[in-house]
């Protein structure tokens, strides 16, 4: 499988006037394309190729020596000498827009809930820079980009961070690298190159996979465990991040004193919040990574978080939770693929209620310590590790039930009915699966 990595590096140039020119130019040229590429949807829509579909939107709009007429020819006037890459580039995300709205349009006319999907906007769109036309790098710290300068579209030479271009030097020199896209953070501009690579999974039969089951928790950063098919726990790894998280919470203390005085508006204190959660979550991430290379595991398994629509009478320290599960699961995706290791999900319904050994539903908050759970058979249990040792299970239930004969699979699942709802399966389930094979 093919797999893409994005690394920004930071620009210095005399002056950043020319990029900005550059930027709103094309957002401009990308709100034109949409209304054209709305008019004629009909058209657009039942050509096969994204290729197709540019040449035929740009025939629309730019003149060309054996194309003296065109049917929208103010374009050409609006947006005199535009480079011809950076107009394809608007041609294409003025493309996708529309698309992704019409799709949305149809989906809410056959079921007519909320508002109607508004019409696409520019918005924060960025143009990619393709490497020949407007993009040349000049050397290891150095390029020249095309932008708009002096009433025309010109060269302009940017430098690199040093410590940017060492790290893609480094680590991204044996990758493809495609054209970059300049973005705007905070106040600097940035160069994003993607990278992309081959990578290639393994495939382990099921009975000798070794996994590696997380919990992301809210107390604790995550609680991992390794786990084999017979219900082995070969090891057990815990994050804590104190520092970490008693910032959050001392800004999150500070966001509802803000609230209570009546401040609605407070930009910089979210912008600390979030700063702080992505430091958490890039830590949480990488230490995962670490324990999946270390015990050489073939699958990392997570819970299935459901994340969409706007969560209700759910506290800002959960959302941001939230938030933070997402970040981690995708920069773990992206990190153990490298290392030829799978990412599966499970039903997330009951891993943190239910105990691992099958006695039912736990207590939480014993002696007001929500890490610690109690057992209905007295047991007092780490909360995290015991979703940790559910999610496994319910992984290798799924996985062991696809692999049996319907006959054989009936068979099972009338001695070990937990198989059939994955919402109570726990890790007791497994070793109950691993017996009745085993007769």
């Amino acid at each position: 499988m093919k797999q893409i990595t994005t690394y920004g590096v930071r620009i210095h140039a005399a002056s950043m006037k020319p990029v900005q020119d550059m930027v709103r130019i094309y957002r401009k040229v990308v709100s034109f394309l949409i209304k054209v590429c709305d008019e004629q949807w009909s058209s657009v829509s039942g050509i096969p190729t994204l290729v197709r579909k540019q040449s035929f939107v740009e025939g629309l709009i730019h003149h060309t020596k054996h194309r003296a007429m065109v049917q929208y020819d103010q374009f050409d006037v609006l947006f005199y000498k535009l480079p011809s890459y950076i107009r394809r580039s608007a041609i294409s995300e003025a493309i996708g827009a529309v698309e992704s709205y019409r799709s949305r349009l149809k989906a809410w006319n056959e079921n007519p809930v909320g508002k109607a999907p508004g019409v696409p906007q520019a918005g924060y769109t960025y143009p990619v820079l393709y490497e020949g036309n407007v993009f040349e790098q000049t050397g290891d710290y150095s390029a020249r980009i095309k932008v708009w300068i002096r009433n025309t579209w010109d060269w302009m030479e940017v430098t690199f961070r040093k410590s940017d271009a060492d790290y893609i030097l480094r680590h991204c020199g044996e990758r493809r690298k495609l054209s970059p896209t300049i973005v705007k953070k905070g106040k600097k501009w940035e160069l994003m190159f993607p990278f992309e690579e081959d990578v290639s999974l393994r495939n382990v039969n099921v009975r000798e996979q070794t996994i590696l089951s997380v919990d992301l928790g809210i107390h604790n950063a995550c609680a991992c465990s390794v786990m084999k098919s017979d219900g082995t726990i070969v090891g057990r790894r815990m994050l804590r991040l104190p520092v970490q998280e008693d910032c959050l919470n001392h800004l999150l203390n500070k966001v509802k004193k803000a609230y209570k005085q009546g401040y609605r508006h407070i930009p910089t204190l979210w912008s600390r919040i979030n700063n702080v959660n992505r430091e958490i979550s890039i830590e949480t991430a990488r230490f995962i990574s670490a324990v999946a290379e270390e015990f050489h595991v073939d699958v990392v398994v997570f819970e299935k978080l459901d994340l969409s629509g706007r969560k209700r009478g759910i506290s800002r320290r959960q959302r941001l939770h939230l938030w933070k599960s997402r970040d981690v699961q995708g920069m773990v995706t992206c990190k153990v693929h490298r290392m030829g290791i799978r990412v599966s999900h499970v039903n997330a319904r009951n891993t943190s209620c239910l105990a691992y050994d099958g006695t039912g539903k736990v207590e939480r908050g014993v002696n007001h310590n929500y890490s610690i759970c109690r057992f209905s058979t007295g047991k007092v249990y780490h909360c995290d590790l015991n979703a940790s040792y559910n999610i496994g299970a319910r992984y290798f239930v799924r996985e062991i039930m696809k692999t049996l004969p319907v006959t054989t699979g009936l068979g099972i699942s009338a001695k070990v009915p937990e198989c059939t709802r994955r919402s109570t399966c726990t890790f007791s389930t497994l070793i109950s699966l691993n017996a009745a094979l085993a007769v």
